[in-house]
Formats: C-alpha cells, structure tokens, sequence
C-alpha cells in the first residue's frame, strides 16, 4: 500500500512539472509575440536548463531571433559533441554560421556532411528534409544527388527531386528530373505536363525540353514516351505542324489504328489550325474502311473542312464543294443515328451559307424524326429546325418547335435556350409586348449570355416603345435584326439604313451601328467592327449597348487583333465604369489574366 501511494505523488508531481513547462512555453511565446525579447529567453533558458534536448529547438529559435549568435553556437555545439553522430545539430550549427553571414564556415560544415553521408536510404531522406526544414533547399538538393552515387541508384528520391526542383523553380533541373523519372514512370506523363507547364513562362523555357527531348530521341529513339512528350511541347509552343509530324511518325512506327492522331486532331481544330487537323483526319482514313476510327475520322474531316472555310473568305464555290462532301458522307453511311450530326451541319451550310431553306428544313425534319439519337444532339437539331422555319415565314411551327424543346428539357440552359427564341420570334415578327415579357422570365437565367441577351433586348423593345408605342421604327431595325440573323447581310444593311431616312429623330442610332457592328464581324471585318464599336463607346457612353461595345473592343483586340494591351485597357473601362455590368466579371477575369495575375480568382 504504502508503494501505491509513492506511485500515485510521483505521477502526480510529473504531471504538475509537466504543466508548469507547458504554462511556462505559453508565457514565453506570448512574451515573444508582444516584443519582449528578453523575459521569453529567460524561460526558453530556464526550461533547455531542465531538460537540454527537450527544449533545444525553442531555445535555439528564439536566440537566432534575438541574435544571439555566440550563445546559440555554444549550445549547439554542447550537443554536437554529446552526440557525434545526430546530423540535427551539425546543420544547426550551419544555420547559425549563416545568419551570421558567415557562409563559407555554414559551406564547410556542409560539405563535409555531404561527402559523409551514411549509406542508408532512410537517413538521407531525413537528413534532406532537416535542410529543407531550415530553408535550406540547395542542401537538401545535394543531399539526395550524393544520396544517388552512395547507394548506386539514379532511381531513387525523384519524387522529393521533382518537388525540390519545383519549389526552386530550377525548370533545368525539373526538366531533366523528369526525362530520367518518365520512362519508367509513365502514367504519370500528364502530371509532368501539368507541373512543366506551371513553371515554364515562354518559349525559352520550352526550348529547354525540346533540346533535351531531341537529345535523349536520338540516343534511344525507341524510349516513345520522349517522342510523347515532344509533341505536348509542340503544342504548347503552337507548333502544330511540328506536333503533328511527331505524333503521325509515332502512329507509323507503332501501326496503330490512329486513336492518339483523333484525340490530337481536335486539339487542332479547337486551336484553329484547320489544315492540320485536316492532314491528321485524312491520316487515319487512309487506313480503311475497317479501322475504328474511320467513320468519325470522315465526319470529322467534313466538319474540320466547313469551319476552315466559314472562318475565313469563302467563295460560292467552296461552299458547294462542302455541301456536296456531306452529301458523299450520308450517302456511304445512311441517314440514321450515327450521322445526324453531319445532317445538323449540311442543313445549317445549306440554310445560312447557301440559303437552300427548303432543302435544310426537310434534311432537319427527318434527322429529328430519327430514332434513339442522343438528347442533347436532338434538342440542337430541333432548335436549329426551328430556326429554319422561322427563316421559311413559318413562324407557327418555329414557335411549337422551340416549345417542344422547352418542355422535353425542363430546368436546363437548352430549356431557356429555347425560351429565349420563343421570345426572339415574337420580337422579330413585331409581337413586341409578348416578347418582352418573355424576356423579362429571363433576366434572371443561370446562364450569364441568355440574361445578358434578354436584358439587351428586353430594354431595346422597352426604350423604343416609350417614345414611339406603334414601334414602327422597331418592326423595321427587327427585320433587319431577323435578315443578320439568316446572314442576308447586303438587305440588312439596306434595311437598317433606311430607318433614319423613313423615321428621322428615332431612338435607334445605337443599335443601328451595333448590328452593322455584327455584320463587320460575321465577315471577319474586325477592323471596321472596332471603329463603329469605338463611335458607341464614345457617343453612346449612357445606351444599352455602351457596356457591350466596351466588351466586345477588349475581346476583339484580346483575340482577333493581337493587341493584348488595348484589350487591357477596354476591360479595365468595364471595371471602373459600368459596375453594373453584366460582363464584370468575364472582365475583371480576363484583365487579370492579361495583367500575368498566377491565380486569376485572386
């Protein structure tokens, strides 16, 4: 009994040591955190007097922070002689000769450490993370290379390389980590992309792998990971052609069925470079009729060929030339489930490019009356078939349409979609009271182009209503509104500029030159676009559209004009002078991104 009642004071009084120490840390930190220097040293060294290696690091900390060199040193090197053979206080020790600005004592120390590391895997990782854990990161680099030569391994610490090299931001370094860590690695080649791509900030950076890939292909030209990786290279310098050579000599070499070249060519075509993606589908028809690939390839090409052609200048011949291609292509594989998409694309060719609407509507009627074809594809069909009977004076079945499509999609953006076309029909054929109404449901739409849109609209109609209730001058801007729509653009004009000659004084000068503003850019004339948006901008600062006009000049600078600081300028005007506008955000995002923002949220 009597040796369970000494256990019990003893337990008791450890505890009660073991809380004072713990209130003593508290008062030292806070005395610390208020500048009192002094009086947290006086407990740091009366609790390390208590228990030396218990509270080195505490004491050692705050005499480094108070300067203290000389007792800091004899510290550390007290438990560097006690303990010969812990490398925590050799590199202790290295840190203080540092901060004192000594650093060829700190290079000494550390060299030596260097040149004896023990040959154990695990005591080289903690030696490394001990110098990366006191800032030292060039150490902890060396710790693993000689770490590599000891233990006869190039193999081993690549990942804490790789995340060493990336914390340094050494992209020579990172690179070639990753040339030796990939072959053997390779699934994780998109994560490499991924890190590469966060650290490399231009060209001169991606030279340096493209050097180092062209370097270790040519030595071993069967590692096909490098010729992988190249091509990624390639693409992020926009070197499409280059991108497709690599990819098209590894396809030959492996005889594939050219799953890699499909995936590559819509990258291409996402980034505008027609004429390869072009030479990438033709690749993989090439090889037959009974590869994989080869019906979407040909749909592909078709669709790659009609956006090659409609983004640039065009001639009547061209146009032809396509549809017939569309032509060919449904009649080698059948009007069904498979090729609706291609018969959604010749119907839009023939209805806005080649103005066949009799043609395009009955194409569009029987790929809606195909069986099984996926939702969203049918939902697309039937809104565009709307459209053409909208453009063939059938506004009856336009509207039925478009309310089809509403109803078979409820609380989803092609169900308000096609709300808003609803609503578009009612204005474009004058029924304005019903289509603002319409509109006003769809101010308040999740998807920020349809609010924007109805909001524009609603208050054009509610504008020009107030100063002329018979809208007379509206009905006319509407059906040139309809004919830029069906891309009849030579009557548009004629139409628009006519409504100042027939109705002198109407409120509509704004949107006159917005939608020629349109036009200009359905015809790739961004020149002349920029000068009428600039006359909005300037003249028409208090009108609906003066936000819009502000907008589309960034955009149009940011991405068909290459002047990336004028775009800066215009949404920076967004920014300052219409908070209220719906494109705040879109330009306070882009105006971050071209300011070299590295998070564009910030």
């Amino acid at each position: 009994m009597k040796r369970f009642f000494i256990i019990i004071i003893l337990f008791f009084a450890c505890n009660a040591k073991l809380f004072a120490q713990n209130n003593d840390l508290l008062l030292a930190r806070q005395y610390a955190q208020n500048g009192d220097t002094q009086k947290a040293l006086d407990i740091y060294l009366k609790l390390y007097k208590q228990d030396n290696e218990a509270y080195y690091q505490q004491y050692f900390n705050a005499l480094l922070s108070a300067k203290k060199f000389d007792d800091a040193e004899a510290i550390t090197k007290k438990l560097v002689r006690k303990h010969p053979g812990s490398y925590e206080y050799t590199i202790a020790l290295g840190t203080i000769y540092t901060q004192q600005g000594n650093t060829d004592k700190a290079d000494a120390i550390y060299t030596d450490l260097v040149k004896n590391l023990p040959a154990d895997q695990n005591e080289i990782a903690s030696i490394a993370s001990q110098f990366y854990q006191n800032a030292n990161v060039d150490y902890a680099v060396k710790i693993f290379q000689q770490g590599r030569k000891i233990l006869h391994n190039d193999a081993l610490f690549s990942f804490e390389l790789i995340n060493l090299y990336r914390y340094k931001r050494d992209k020579n370094g990172l690179t070639e980590e990753y040339l030796n860590f990939l072959p053997s690695n390779q699934p994780f080649l998109g994560q490499a992309e991924s890190m590469l791509a966060s650290v490399y900030e231009g060209p001169q950076d991606y030279d340096i792998l493209k050097f180092a890939l062209l370097k270790r292909i040519q030595k071993d030209p069967q590692q096909l990971i490098y010729v992988n990786l190249l091509t990624w290279q390639y693409l992020q310098q926009k070197d499409f052609a280059q991108a497709l050579n690599q990819a098209l000599a590894l396809s030959r070499r492996q005889n594939d069925d050219g799953s890699n070249i499909y995936e590559l060519c819509t990258t291409l075509s996402t980034n505008e470079a027609y004429d390869e993606a072009i030479r990438g589908y033709e690749y993989i028809i090439a090889k037959g009729k009974d590869n994989p690939n080869y019906v979407s390839a040909k749909i592909e090409l078709i669709n790659t060929k009609n956006l090659k052609i409609t983004s640039g200048k065009y001639t009547q011949a061209d146009l032809l030339g396509l549809e017939q291609d569309y032509l060919n292509l449904l009649n080698e594989f059948g009007r069904n489930r498979s090729t609706v998409f291609a018969m959604q694309k010749l119907a839009n060719l023939q209805a806005f490019k080649l103005h066949k609407l009799k043609d395009a509507q009955t194409l569009l009627e029987a790929a809606v009356a195909i069986a099984d074809v996926r939702p969203n594809l049918l939902a697309a069909c039937k809104m565009d078939l709307g459209d053409i009977y909208l453009l063939n004076n059938q506004p009856w079945d336009a509207t039925l349409t478009y309310s089809q499509v509403e109803l078979g999609n409820p609380n989803t953006t092609v169900a308000q979609e096609a709300f808003l076309r609803n609503a578009k029909l009612a204005y474009y054929t004058g029924d304005f009271n019903l289509s603002r109404r319409q509109l006003d449901v769809l101010k308040a739409a999740t998807t920020q182009l349809i609010a924007n849109d109805a909001l524009n609209l609603s208050l054009l109609i509610s504008d020009n209503l107030a100063i002329d209730s018979a809208g007379a001058a509206l009905k006319m801007y509407a059906r040139a509104d309809l004919l830029i729509f069906a891309e009849q653009t030579d009557k548009a004009i004629l139409t628009l500029d006519s409504i100042g000659k027939k109705y002198p004084g109407n409120a509509l000068a704004a949107d006159v030159l917005m939608a020629k503003t349109r036009i200009l850019i359905q015809q790739k004339q961004y020149t002349d676009a920029v000068v009428l948006l600039k006359q909005i901008a300037d003249n028409y600062s208090d009108n609906l559209w003066a936000d819009d006009a502000v907008f589309m000049l960034g955009d149009l600078y940011e991405n068909k004009l290459n002047n990336p600081a004028l775009a800066q300028t215009f949404y920076q005007k967004i920014i300052t002078d219409y908070p209220g506008s719906l494109w705040l955000n879109d330009a306070r995002k882009r105006f971050r991104l071209l300011r070299g923002d590295k998070n564009e949220a910030s």
